[in-house]
């Protein structure tokens, strides 16, 4: 499944990112652009030695630094099921416009 489109999904709900350093960031996804680039609300953000907490009431993570991502199992589920309907209603609709069929070019 395509990482952008569960990220689109995943908008105000929980998720966890941890960095390539090893910090981890939890809170609610606010923003995600095409670079992965992201931006969260009501963050807990732990050092990488796991000793350190901050609280932060909103964050911008770029996408390069994100060694990956945890989302609820649930919306996994939620965004495999969105996809296969669209693939389903994209094999129901080919083939059913032919438009000028041998024409071309005249």
């Amino acid at each position: 499944q395509l990482p952008l489109s569960l990220l689109n999904a995943a908008q105000n709900k929980p998720m966890l990112v941890e960095l390539k350093n090893g910090e981890t960031f939890n809170g609610h996804l606010v923003n995600c652009d095409n670079f992965m680039n992201i931006t969260l609300r009501e963050v807990y953000q732990t050092n990488a030695d796991g000793d350190r907490f901050w609280k932060l009431k909103e964050c911008y993570i770029r996408g390069s630094t994100i060694k990956y991502l945890r989302v609820p199992d649930t919306l996994l589920d939620a965004v495999k099921e969105e996809q296969n309907k669209a693939r389903e209603a994209g094999r129901s609709a080919r083939g059913a416009h032919v438009s000028g069929a041998g024409n071309r070019g005249v």
